[in-house]
């Protein structure tokens, strides 16, 4: 199940992720298209403010899929709604505080960022901030789409996404089109048109949020500020992630102007986008790993997390090799969208781009393990791992090689930087484990102790009815062996047959997908919990009978047999999949 829920995920998550790169590249071909290499100098130098504000939002999406992944895993629905209530208070102080703080400093930020002073000599810095005064308007709704795909993942509505997705695209690309080649509103009108599109997802995705069943409540009472706390320390290490690269954009650009001037800015400008279109992979797979680690963790579910594990690195394999090929092959198109006839511009981002895709599936698995290390609670490596990766490493070999090479030394720094990276991570899991190994046992890092012992732990995958009698026996037997009595071991085989055999019976015939169920059994000391997850339907047990009061005494027997017998029931419903404990 878990294959086919990162891979349903996945799809989505890339989508998703392109919130923000699809606009950055769609301005970025039409700015280099139609305006000019100084209107795609300007864009180069707007970039680090873009990418400040998608660090706040990508800082409190991450602080969200970690913490709210946590709270809907348990069933904690005070928590869930404290985590929305704080997210959403966050994303409005930030957009409010950054317009005003931007738009009274427009001027010198303008300077700060590369772009130089205002001038009839110096036309880069006008258009520079054009660009900015286009996006800042739509701040707002830049950071509120951020924040609404980790909550539109955990509820399980991946089409509206993509659907929220897909609209802002085409509505960026004509709205561009109308501006060069109608309205002729320079940067200005390329940086309205952006935020028109963010405003369009956002009343898109706005609409589950309205919905009576949404997961997610907003709730004054519930803004805490331990909370709070709480998802900024869980998003650090994405902030540190955005930090890191809005220094690198500083530092290569300074190195560009020193050794080809505003050509090479410009060139930088096209490989950022373009990578940055070919990390969403990356990104995506890094996504869906953090999601399903955070969920699994709190579950303390090892088995899950060693396949979330295999699954994102096939994935990383599946996806990153082909696509390295591609963009070896189509470079030159690919920067002939952006740069048009500027030969020395062309020629110098042909090369970069070039030379960045070799570091597609490396960046990768170090985005996926950074991420499924935050979902498991290692925050302090997943900060390491950021800052070496996004600054660090590729710092240091362009201060190097830019010496040596020239500017193909600079677009050498993102290789070395990212293998580098995964070399440090592989050395430190092999230090803990004290031997060289790629299992994923070993990459995982789950402490010995972690969850319950293996042989206390009972998993098995029911497709048929047939299954469902059989794990009801091999239930019995395993309680049976461990010492369980026999009252307890039938109780137990029951309560799990009733229910999978609801689940098949129901739950399967309700479409024409292909279904399964999930089972846990975890012996402890003090209880004995039943985990049942499956990919049907929605479908809440714990509160069907409220809703179905018969006098009939053999109507749903079933499931009023198996509450009667349990202590605890708990039902929620994470990423469209039902998950029931019973705790006995």
């Amino acid at each position: 199940m878990i294959k086919k829920l990162f891979n349903q995920m996945l799809l989505t998550q890339v989508l998703s992720t392109m919130t923000v790169t699809l606009c950055m590249l769609i301005d970025s071909i039409m700015i280099g298209r139609f305006l000019g290499v100084d209107s795609m100098s300007a864009y180069g130098f707007s970039t680090p403010l873009l990418l400040v504000f998608a660090a706040l939002g990508a800082m409190i999406s991450a602080g969200i899929q970690v913490v709210c992944g946590k709270t809907v895993g348990r069933g904690d629905r005070e928590g869930t709604d404290s985590c929305f209530s704080v997210s959403v208070f966050l994303i409005v102080v930030i957009a409010v505080v950054g317009m005003a703080l931007i738009l009274i400093f427009l001027r010198p930020l303008t300077t700060l960022l590369g772009a130089g002073k205002p001038g009839a000599d110096n036309p880069v810095f006008d258009l520079t901030k054009d660009y900015i005064i286009g996006f800042i308007l739509g701040a707002p709704a830049f950071l509120a789409a951020q924040i609404m795909v980790p909550y539109l993942q955990l509820g399980g509505c991946r089409t509206r996404l993509v659907v929220a997705v897909l609209a802002m695209t085409i509505t960026d690309v004509v709205l561009d089109l109308l501006n060069v080649l109608v309205f002729h509103g320079g940067t200005l009108g390329m940086g309205l048109a952006s935020s028109i599109s963010y405003y369009v997802a956002f009343f898109i995705g706005i609409g589950y949020f309205l919905r009576k069943d949404c997961l997610f409540h907003f709730r004054r009472g519930l803004l805490q500020k331990e909370m709070g706390l709480q998802m900024l320390g869980s998003g650090m290490p994405s902030i540190i992630n955005q930090v890191s690269t809005v220094l690198l954009v500083f530092l290569l650009n300074h190195i560009l102007m020193g050794l080809a001037g505003s050509t090479g800015v410009a060139a930088y400008s096209v490989l950022t986008t373009v990578s940055n279109i070919c990390f969403c992979v990356g990104a995506g797979i890094g996504a869906v790993a953090l999601t399903l680690s955070a969920l699994f963790y709190a579950d303390q579910d090892r088995t899950s997390l060693h396949e979330v594990i295999r699954v994102m690195t096939r994935n990383c394999l599946l996806l990153c090799l082909p696509l390295t090929v591609l963009v070896l092959v189509a470079a030159r198109p690919l920067v002939t969208l952006f740069l048009g006839s500027n030969v020395d511009a062309k020629e110098l981002a042909v090369s970069g781009v070039r030379l960045f895709s070799l570091t597609l599936l490396v960046s990768t698995l170090n985005t996926s393990l950074k991420n499924y290390y935050l979902g498991t609670g290692r925050v302090r490596l997943s900060e390491l791992i950021s800052g070496l990766q996004n600054f660090c490493m590729p710092a240091l070999f362009a201060l190097l090689l830019s010496r040596l090479f020239g500017i193909n030394g600079v677009w050498l720094c993102f290789v070395f930087g990212e293998t580098v990276t995964l070399l440090l991570i592989s050395l430190m899991v092999w230090r803990r484990k004290k031997r060289v190994t790629i299992s994923t046992e070993a990459y995982s890092l789950l402490d010995d102790d972690f969850g319950a012992a293996p042989d206390k732990i009972f998993e098995r995958v029911v497709e048929t009815e047939a299954d469902c009698v059989d794990i009801s026996r091999a239930v019995c037997d395993f309680c049976e062996a461990r010492g369980l009595d026999d009252r307890t071991s039938t109780l137990v085989g029951l309560c799990i047959e009733e229910m999978t055999l609801n689940i098949v019976t129901h739950g399967f015939t309700k479409d024409n997908r292909a279904h399964n169920v999930d089972v846990r059994l975890v012996l402890g000391d003090d209880a004995n919990v039943i985990r049942i997850r499956d990919n049907c339907r929605h479908f809440d047990p714990t509160n069907y009978l409220e809703l179905h009061q018969t006098l009939d005494p053999i109507a749903h027997i079933g499931i009023r047999m198996v509450m009667a017998m349990v202590r605890e029931a708990t039902y929620v419903n994470p990423l469209g999949l039902n998950n029931l404990t019973l705790v006995l």
